[in-house]
């Protein structure tokens, strides 16, 4: 029963001892920990941007193959070299070039997308460095700047 006793009351000042000892971390740590997380987040914008304009490159490029079929597939059925029946495809080329259109126009919006998002990231990393500057100049206090 007494070892039962001192080992509650070691508990309860050990307790009690971590209370008043309690440290928060650097602040430079903690900036630096919000700079890395941060530089990881554009890393990522900045890759999802390039996958962006890489798959809107290539559909621009095929668009304007299939555009370019489509048209010489018109003229040819206009002038009797290719029979009628080719109708069906240029109607099949006229479909994959509206799709083209629309998802190169979607393509635009995300990438557009990106480039706010990583500029906004980038608003906020200034102003993290703006305020951890100005409370190392004031002391560290927060709150004062």
């Amino acid at each position: 029963m007494a070892v039962y006793v001192a080992m509650q009351q070691f508990r309860k000042t050990d307790r009690m001892a971590s209370i008043f000892s309690f440290r928060s971390r650097d602040p430079a740590r903690d900036r630096h920990t919000d700079l890395q997380r941060f530089d990881r987040l554009a890393k990522l914008f900045d890759q999802i941007a390039a996958e962006i304009e890489a798959e809107k490159t290539g559909l621009e490029n095929r668009y304007k193959s299939t555009a370019a079929n489509a048209a010489f597939l018109v003229e040819a059925i206009e002038n009797g070299s290719a029979s009628s029946s080719k109708g069906s495809d240029v109607g099949a080329m006229t479909n994959s070039i509206l799709n083209c259109e629309r998802r190169i126009a979607e393509l635009a919006r995300q990438k557009g997308l990106m480039k706010e998002l990583r500029h906004s990231l980038d608003a906020i990393v200034e102003e993290g460095s703006e305020r951890s500057a100005s409370q190392s100049a004031a002391g560290a206090i927060p709150g004062k700047a």
